[in-house]
């Protein structure tokens, strides 16, 4: 399996509880930030209907707060570049005014990139959000993680590695950072590194399918063909109809058509 598989699963979650901080009374008023909160409830319980309400309320003035809620909207259907577009236009509005949400949202944008499969423009966004000291704590981990992603696709492996590396100082209770680094630990054959990893990876989520795959990766890679096989099975047993599944079964094909010693 390469890296792309364990990194690509955040794409699935939704965009609301990624949201940045709320407008604050220092910034907005209390009825804007009630209007934000209206606007992301539905971009992402209706991102149809949220579509329409962020688009009304950026027309009537909302700046970059609506803008931000119509690139949850966006997201939530999938739609990449248009949520992508609408993040980085809001980072840009919010620059402008000198909030520092302005990294917030280029980290939004830079996550919606990666799901549209443009890892270089990913990288110039999430570069730009963690650029500032206002993007910290979980978000700033979450961010580096994109990072590492967006570098891995560009064939920068050490980059991704550093960015992993500060990923699981910040946000160490993700899984999905620890797969990613344990799978990018295997593919640079560093197997203690790799084993200790998905270590973390399983018990932070013992039921995905995916960080079985990899278990059983770490082991073929490891020499270990019993070990191999076990991860494998339970990825298929957990998940039978997903993507690990299917390269688990690719990956079994390795002992059944190995030459009979």
């Amino acid at each position: 399996m390469t890296i792309l598989l364990a990194l690509s699963m955040v794409q699935a979650q939704p965009f609301g509880p990624q949201a940045p901080p709320k407008p604050d009374p220092s910034a907005a008023s209390t009825a804007t930030e009630a209007r934000y909160d209206r606007c992301v409830d539905l971009a992402t319980s209706d991102p149809q209907a949220g579509e329409v309400d962020a688009t009304k309320w950026r027309v009537a003035g909302g700046g970059y707060f609506a803008r931000q809620c119509l690139g949850i909207a966006f997201a939530n259907q999938r739609r990449w570049q248009a949520a992508a577009d609408e993040f980085a236009g809001a980072a840009q509005d919010a620059e402008v005014a000198h909030d520092s949400r302005a990294a917030h949202y280029w980290a939004q944008s830079g996550n919606a990139r990666l799901a549209q499969g443009d890892p270089a423009q990913a990288r110039r966004a999430l570069d730009a959000a963690l650029a500032t000291p206002t993007l910290t704590g979980l978000q700033r981990g979450e961010a580096s993680f994109d990072r590492a992603r967006a570098l891995v696709l560009l064939g920068d492996l050490e980059g991704a590695r550093a960015d992993l590396d500060r990923a699981q100082q910040l946000a160490a209770d993700d899984p999905l950072v620890w797969l990613a680094s344990a799978t990018l630990a295997r593919r640079t054959r560093d197997l203690p590194r790799a084993r200790a990893d998905i270590a973390r990876a399983y018990d932070l989520s013992r039921d995905d399918a995916s960080v079985m795959l990899e278990i059983g990766n770490i082991a073929a890679a490891s020499g270990d063909a019993e070990g191999a096989r076990g991860g494998w099975s339970e990825a298929i047993r957990l998940a039978p109809g997903s993507e690990a599944a299917a390269q688990a079964r690719a990956a079994m094909k390795q002992f059944e058509d190995a030459p009979k010693q």
